[in-house]
Parts: C-alpha cells; structure tokens; sequence
C-alpha cells in the first residue's frame, strides 16, 4: 500500500493557465489511456476518434449553442502516472476553426505507451487542471477513456468522490474492443467505480467501427450538458449484474504483474 501511495505522488504538475478569468459554458478535461493494454491499433482509432470528433460540425454546433458560445478544452495522456510533456494546456473552443487547432495539436502527437493503469491518479490529476483553470465555468467535466480496470495508484473510489465532491462531473469511455478474459465487465466497473457527479453517464465501445461515432457522441452531449440515458436512449449500455470488486485491477496486478514487473517505467 505504500508504494501505491507513493506512485500517485508521483503524478507531474499541471501545466499553468491563463491570468484572466473567461466566461465559458463548461472547462472539459479530455484523460486519454495509453497504457501498455492499448495496442497500436487501438491507439489510432482513439486518437482518430477524438481528432474527428473535435472536427465535426455536431461538436462545433454544440460549442456555439451555449449561452457564451465557447468551452475550455484541455486533453492529456496517461498510463501508471501522467508525465509533463503528456498535456495539451488549456484553449478555449469557440468555432471551427479553434476546434480544429486543438484536434491539429492531438493530431500530431507521437505514439508511445508505458505501464501501469493508474485512473486514479488521472482523475486527481484532471481535477488539478479544474482546480488550476482562470475560466468562469457553469459546469465541469472529466472525460476519461481507457481498457482496464484501475491496479496503481490510490483506490480509484477514493479520487473519484473527492473530485465529485468539488462539483465536478466524470464521464467514462471504456475501451471493449479487445477485453481481458480476467476483466470483461469494464462497462460496468466504469459505472460504479470510476464515473459520478449529476448526469454522470458511460459509454462503452465493443467494436472498431463504433469508435469515432461513440467519441463524438459522448463530447457533444458533454459540450450540451444533455447527459444520461435518456438523452440519448439505447447509446449507453451497462449491463446490470453483480457489483463490481473496485479494487479487482490492484489484487489482479499482484498476481498477474508485480511478480515480473515490480516497478513502472518512469
């Protein structure tokens, strides 16, 4: 438990905002998995998703609709920790063109991944940019996307009530496309572990082709904030069954990974 304590210190500093305060509709916090369980494949359409997405007239409108008109928009990456040179600091969204140099900025950045899923520590670190943001926002929002199940790192319920607590919203993408035959239920582990606050919603992706259509769906209800199963009936499906062991990814880590890998990349 201690070296878990002491991996979510580990977390790099958010990177400073702007000195004067802008009215904007909601501050939108973009937490994107590249940890070791994406693969190159799914990376691409990860990143493809939110580049099209962020492009796209749906999203566009939706900014533009808002009683100012514009968002703030910040997006970083991570794995068993976020690292300084992971984040795109914050720009305010308020028409195409802004919106398409943001998805410009995701567009170009490298593909690499490191060890460890630490949703935790991407929680609290979003929470640190919300924390940090000179914007004057109705609403904020934490949209996090990954393929497993929190196993570094402080308990995943822990930062996720601490951050709801501040009145901010988590939105969940988890990532089905290839599940671990040890961890099948990350729809549901998203809904009752990771993702709270008011019209808190999850929208899970099994297939390849859903990707772009779901990243899409899920910014402009975000942008909206029309959010729920009733915004949209039929798009978000999480299965009812048994509750969900919050704290599987950590026991799983001990048997399945520490033995061989006792230390994260750094």
């Amino acid at each position: 438990m201690s070296l878990l304590a002491c991996l979510a210190c580990a977390q790099a500093a958010p990177l400073a905002t702007p000195a004067d305060t802008i009215a904007v509709d909601v501050e939108l916090v973009l937490a994107v998995d590249i940890s070791h369980s994406i693969d190159e494949k799914e990376f691409a359409l990860q990143r493809a998703g939110y580049v099209e997405a962020l492009r796209h007239p749906d999203f566009i409108n939706a900014v533009r609709s808002g009683v100012t008109g514009r968002i703030a928009l910040a997006y970083f990456e991570w794995a068993g920790t976020v690292r300084d040179d992971a984040v795109i600091a914050w720009q305010v969204i308020d028409n195409a063109e802004s919106a398409n140099a943001f998805a410009d900025k995701i567009e170009a950045r490298p593909f690499r991944s490191f060890r460890g899923t630490s949703i935790s520590g991407a929680l609290a670190f979003g929470a640190k940019l919300l924390d940090g943001a000179a914007f004057d926002a109705t609403r904020s929002v934490i949209d996090i996307s990954g393929d497993g199940p929190n196993n570094t790192g402080t308990p995943v319920t822990t930062t996720r009530d601490a951050a709801v607590a501040k009145g901010t919203v988590i939105n969940g993408l988890p990532i089905l496309i290839s599940p671990s035959p040890s961890f099948s239920h990350l729809d549901q582990y998203y809904a009752e572990c990771v993702t709270g606050g008011p019209g808190s919603f999850v929208l899970p992706v099994y297939a390849a082709s859903e990707f772009v259509t779901a990243i899409r769906r899920k910014l402009v209800l975000e942008v909206s904030g029309v959010a729920g199963p009733g915004a949209n009936p039929g798009s978000i499906r999480v299965d009812a069954a048994a509750p969900v062991d919050c704290l599987q990814g950590e026991r799983d880590r001990r048997f399945f990974s520490d033995p061989y890998f006792p230390e994260l990349n750094r």
